[in-house]
C-alpha cells in the first residue's frame, strides 16, 4: 500500500486550469482518469487526510503511485480527452458500463453498392446507418417484413446476391415483390439506393409524407379505374400503420430526444435509455455497472452520456436529452454534445408533462433491470458455488457453509423493536424458514442487547429440539431453559421433505446453520458470539457485515476482514444482509401501522385525525397526554371540554401500560396486551 504523500506534486507544480489527469500504479498502469475545471483544486482533494476520503477513492490513491496531468483549453475538450482515455487505457477504478446484454439493431448498409437491411449486433460499423437498438431480433424482422411491401430493399447476403447475379435469377423475394431485385437489373444502383433512403427516413420518424403519398396514389389510381394498383396501395398503407403501430406514440409533439434514467444501490447501478424519435419509442438499451469509484447520480449520468454518444455523430445524437440529474458541469457536456451533433443539443431535466412521466417508466425500467441482474448472478450455480467457497476460504471455515441465517434489527426511534431471521441455503432464499421475532426482555433501543436476546432465544430452542428428539443429550446448558419464542414463518409453503412434528407441521428451528451473519460490526458480532458461548454452541460461525464500509467482522478480531469488490462472496453476504432488513423492516412497518389503528383515541366519538394529530402533537405522547387535566386537555386548540372529558375517560379505561409515540409525524404506537410474537 502506497502512502500518497510519497508522490504528492510539490506545491505551485499543478496548474490551475482545465484538463486531465492520470493516476498510475507501481508498475505504470493507469487505474484511474479524471478531469476537472481546474487541476490545482481537484488533486489536491486526493492527497489530504486518508480518514476523510471515501473509502474507493482511499483504496485508488493508496494504490497508485505516480500522477500525471494534461492541460486543455477548455472543459469540452477536457470531456473528450477523458472519454478518450478511459477507452484506451481502460482504468480499473473508473465507472465503464456493461451491456447486460448484446441488443439487435436494425442496419442498413449505406457503404455498399446496393444497401442490405439486416440484423446486426456488436460494435457499430462506418458507413451503416442502425435503428434501435431492439429487445428482440424477431421484433426487427416482423418491422422489416411489413416495409419491403413498400420499400422493397435488398436483404439477402453477399453470397447469395453474387449467385442471383451470376445465374441471372433472384431469389424468392425477388419473385413474390419484396425486393426490387437489383442482382438482376430491374433497378438501377442509384433507384435502389433511392429505395434504401427512403426506408431511412420513415425509419427515422418521418412517416407522414410516405403515408399522405401513398393515399394520393391511390386515390388517382381507383380514379382512373385502376382497381388492382389501388388496392396493393392501400394495403402498403396498411403495412406502415401496421409497423408504426409497433411503437406507440409517446410524446405528442413528434420529439426527437434520449430519456436516460439510473437505478443505484451502494455497490452497482443500472443506467436505461428510451431512444424516441417522431414521438414514437424507438429503441431501448439498458447497461450496468460495478460503482467502483465513489461517484454520485450526477457522475453516473455523466459517464453514461460518454459512453451513449462517445463514438456517435450527427443525428444519432437527438436534439433532446433527458436526465434524472445533470452532470457536474452541464454546460461543458451539452457544448460536447452540441460539437458531436452539429447543432445544438438540450440536456435538461424533465419538469412535468408527458417528458416527466415518460421519464418516470424509464426509471423503473432501470429499478427492474438492476433488480434482474442482481438475481441473475444470485441464481447462478457456478457464482454461488464460488461465493460459498470465498466466504468459507475468508472466514476460515473447513467447510462451504451451506445454510447461512441472518438477522437484523429493526425499530422506530426505539419503539416497536423487532428482529429477524432470514435464511440461505446454497446461496439461495428459502423463505419457508425466515423467522421474525419481538423483542420481548427490555425497553427501549440497544441493537447489541436485542441481538443478544434474538440469537439466544432462536439457539435456545434448537437445542430443546435436539433434546427432544434424542440426538443430544441433556446438559447444564439447556436444563431448565426458558420456554422459546413463539415465531412465524414467512410466506411461502413448508417444503414437503423437511422433519415433521406430530401434528405433521415442519419443525421450525430443527437445522442449525454453519455461519450466523448478523447486520452490524464488532458489538453486535461479540453479543452474538456471547449467546451461542452461553448455549454451549461452538461448532456454529458468527460474523457481521457492516454497512458502512462493507466489512466482515469475526469475534475477538481487532480487525475486518476485507473481501475483494470483486468478491461473489461479498456479494451474497450483503444480499443476505439486505434480505434481512427488507424482512425485518417490513415487519416492523405492518407492526406498527397494526398499533396505530388501535389507538386508544380511537373510542372517543367525534374524534377525528387531525385532532387526535393535534393532541399528540401538544402532549408528546399518549403516556403524557394520560397523564394531563382535562383543562389542561382543554388548551389545545379545537378541543372542547366535551371532548376533553371524553378522551380522560377514553384513556382512564385502557391498561397502565403507556403506549409510545412517533412525535415526528404523530403515530400513535401502543404496546400489545400480551399479543403472541410473529
Amino acid at each position: 500500500m502506497a502512502d500518497p504523500s510519497s508522490y504528492r506534486p510539490k506545491p505551485g507544480q499543478i496548474p490551475d486550469s482545465p484538463g486531465v489527469y492520470k493516476f498510475r500504479d507501481e508498475h505504470r498502469r493507469v487505474i484511474y482518469v479524471g478531469k476537472a475545471k481546474s487541476l490545482r483544486q481537484r488533486l489536491a482533494n486526493y492527497f489530504q487526510d486518508l480518514a476523510g476520503l471515501h473509502p474507493r477513492t482511499r483504496t485508488m490513491v493508496t494504490t497508485a503511485a505516480s500522477v500525471e496531468w494534461t492541460v486543455v483549453a477548455t472543459e469540452v475538450e477536457a470531456l473528450q480527452l477523458e472519454y478518450s482515455w478511459i477507452k484506451e487505457f481502460d482504468p480499473r477504478f473508473n465507472v465503464k458500463y456493461r451491456d447486460d446484454k448484446s441488443y439487435p439493431y436494425l442496419a442498413v448498409t449505406l457503404n455498399e453498392e446496393y444497401p442490405r437491411v439486416q440484423v446486426m449486433r456488436g460494435a457499430k460499423k462506418k458507413g451503416v446507418r442502425y435503428f434501435g437498438p431492439y429487445g428482440h431480433a424477431w421484433a426487427i424482422r416482423e418491422t422489416v417484413d411489413l416495409m419491403l411491401r413498400v420499400f422493397p430493399v435488398r436483404t439477402c447476403s453477399a453470397g447469395v446476391f453474387k449467385n442471383a447475379t451470376r445465374t441471372g435469377r433472384p431469389c424468392l423475394l425477388g419473385y413474390i415483390g419484396k425486393c426490387s431485385a437489383p442482382c438482376v437489373g430491374r433497378v438501377t444502383p442509384e433507384e435502389h439506393r433511392e429505395l434504401a433512403d427512403d426506408f431511412c427516413d420513415f425509419m427515422a420518424g418521418r412517416t407522414g409524407t410516405y403515408i399522405r403519398r401513398l393515399e394520393k396514389d391511390m386515390m388517382a389510381a381507383a380514379e382512373e379505374m385502376e382497381y388492382e394498383r389501388a388496392a396493393r396501395l392501400r394495403d402498403d398503407v396498411e403495412a406502415l400503420k401496421r409497423a408504426m403501430e409497433k411503437s406507440a406514440v409517446v410524446l405528442a409533439d413528434a420529439t426527437d430526444a434520449d430519456l436516460i434514467a439510473v437505478a443505484e444501490d451502494e455497490l452497482e447501478a443500472a443506467v436505461q435509455i428510451f431512444h424516441v424519435r417522431g414521438g414514437r419509442v424507438r429503441g431501448q438499451r439498458g447497461w450496468v455497472t460495478d460503482k467502483v469509484e465513489a461517484v454520485d447520480t450526477s457522475g453516473l449520468i455523466e459517464h453514461a452520456l460518454q459512453q451513449l454518444y462517445g463514438e456517435e455523430t450527427g443525428d444519432s445524437v437527438p436534439k433532446e436529452v433527458l436526465v434524472p440529474a445533470l452532470p457536474e458541469d452541464p454546460e461543458a457536456v451539452s457544448q460536447w454534445l452540441a460539437d458531436r451533433r452539429g447543432s445544438q443539443v438540450s440536456l435538461r431535466i424533465p419538469q412535468r408533462g408527458d417528458k416527466k412521466d415518460l421519464m418516470v417508466t424509464v426509471q423503473r425500467n432501470a429499478q427492474q433491470a438492476l433488480g434482474l441482474h442482481k438475481t441473475k448472478r444470485a441464481s447462478d450455480l457456478t457464482t454461488r458455488s464460488r461465493a460459498l467457497e470465498e466466504i468459507a476460504e475468508a472466514l476460515g471455515l473447513d467447510t462451504a457453509p451451506l445454510r447461512i441465517e441472518c438477522f437484523d434489527i429493526s425499530h422506530l426511534q426505539g419503539d416497536d423493536v423487532v428482529a429477524s431471521m432470514v435464511v440461505f441455503e446454497d446461496g439461495l432464499a428459502r423463505k419457508s424458514e425466515y423467522r421474525r421475532f419481538q423483542i420481548k426482555g427490555f425497553e427501549g433501543q440497544d441493537d447489541v442487547r436485542s441481538m443478544h436476546e434474538v440469537i439466544g432465544r432462536r439457539f435456545r430452542r434448537y437445542l430443546q429440539e435436539k433434546e427432544r428428539t434424542g440426538e443430544w443429550e441433556e446438559s447444564p446448558a439447556v436444563s431448565g431453559a426458558v420456554p422459546a419464542p413463539e415465531t412465524a414463518a414467512a410466506d411461502g409453503d413448508p417444503f414437503d421433505n423437511e422433519p415433521r412434528e406430530d401434528d405433521g407441521r415442519p419443525k421450525r428451528f430443527a437445522y442449525p446453520p454453519q455461519l450466523v451473519v448478523v447486520d452490524g460490526g464488532q458489538p453486535q458480532v461479540a453479543a452474538a458470539k456471547r449467546a451461542l458461548d452461553e448455549l454451549g454452541i461452538d461448532d456454529i460461525a458468527v460474523c457481521g457485515l457492516a454497512k458502512r464500509l462493507e466489512e466482515v467482522w469475526l469475534p475477538d478480531d481487532d480487525d475486518p476482514v476485507v473481501l475483494p469488490r470483486s468478491s461473489e462472496g461479498l456479494y451474497l453476504l450483503q444480499r443476505v444482509r439486505d434480505e434481512a432488513h427488507r424482512f425485518a423492516i417490513t415487519y416492523q412497518r405492518a407492526k406498527r401501522a397494526k398499533r396505530i389503528r388501535s389507538s386508544p383515541l380511537d373510542a372517543v366519538s367525534g374524534l377525528g385525525e387531525t385532532r387526535k394529530q393535534a393532541l399528540i402533537k401538544h402532549f408528546g405522547s399518549v403516556k403524557k397526554l394520560k397523564q394531563a387535566t382535562i383543562d389542561e386537555i382543554c388548551e389545545v386548540p379545537g378541543i372542547g371540554r366535551r371532548t376533553a372529558e371524553s378522551v380522560a375517560v377514553a384513556l382512564a379505561s385502557t391498561t397502565p401500560a403507556a403506549p409510545a409515540v412517533n412525535t415526528a409525524t404523530g403515530e400513535i404506537i401502543e404496546e400489545d396486551d400480551g399479543g403472541s410474537t410473529s
